[in-house]
């Protein structure tokens, strides 16, 4: 059984390895760039039943907005694919779009000086996820990246309840409050964490290609930071 599992991460990292030679992180700085997410998010969401039907086909709230957040757009050959939006507790920007729903549980860990990691918004484009089953690995890795620029101590996955498993499998996430109603969503949402310290080397050695480098990292999230 053991071995089986190590076959399949191999082959799995080996997979996306290959689909990341194809693949472009970008941060959505441009107007353009921004509306062509949110319609995207809009487009999966909808499909989902996660929210009904608007006029303006698009889905964004004043967290696109924050100083501590970043959005992300992933391309493969020139073509948005997916997206993910992390905001990042960094010293006098502790926003968080968990924080709301979750506080009882994340604003001792803020009082306590922690570095939290809180991915929303993770979307997929439907024709990409078709031809790309590893899309999600790709999009992923963006959190986790964050997580070793920032030196972060958690991060947060407020999912599903039919999305733990796979959160557990791929992070150790353990839940930490069942799901409960979240706004702007018809689903009920579950919170999970994993101390980034503690599963590092483990995810490093199942998933080769969360790993990065400095120039990269630098390359994603290095900005002008809150003040």
């Amino acid at each position: 059984m053991f071995a089986d599992s190590v076959a399949a991460s191999s082959s799995l990292s080996d997979r996306v390895a290959q689909l990341l030679r194809r693949v472009d992180y970008r941060r959505a700085e441009s107007n353009n760039e921004r509306e062509a997410i949110f319609r995207l998010r809009y487009e999966a969401y909808l499909r989902e039943g996660e929210i009904s039907p608007s006029f303006s086909k698009r889905f964004t709230d004043q967290v696109d907005e924050e100083e501590n957040t970043w959005n992300f757009g992933v391309y493969i050959d020139g073509l948005l694919a997916g997206s993910i939006r992390l905001s990042v507790t960094i010293h006098g920007c502790s926003r968080l779009p968990a924080l709301g729903v979750f506080s009882e549980f994340l604003l001792p860990e803020i009082d306590a000086g922690k570095t939290i990691v809180d991915p929303t918004r993770f979307v997929a484009d439907r024709a990409s996820s078709r031809r790309h089953p590893e899309l999600p690995y790709i999009i992923l890795r963006l959190p986790w990246i964050a997580m070793t620029y920032f030196k972060a101590d958690l991060m947060l996955a407020a999912v599903r309840a039919e999305h733990q498993a796979f959160y557990r499998r791929l992070w150790g996430c353990q839940v930490v409050c069942p799901p409960r109603p979240y706004p702007g969503l018809h689903s009920h949402i579950s919170l999970m964490t994993c101390e980034h310290a503690t599963v590092q080397d483990q995810v490093h050695r199942r998933y080769h290609f969360f790993q990065s480098d400095a120039v990269e990292r630098k390359l994603l999230f290095e900005r002008e930071r809150c003040r």
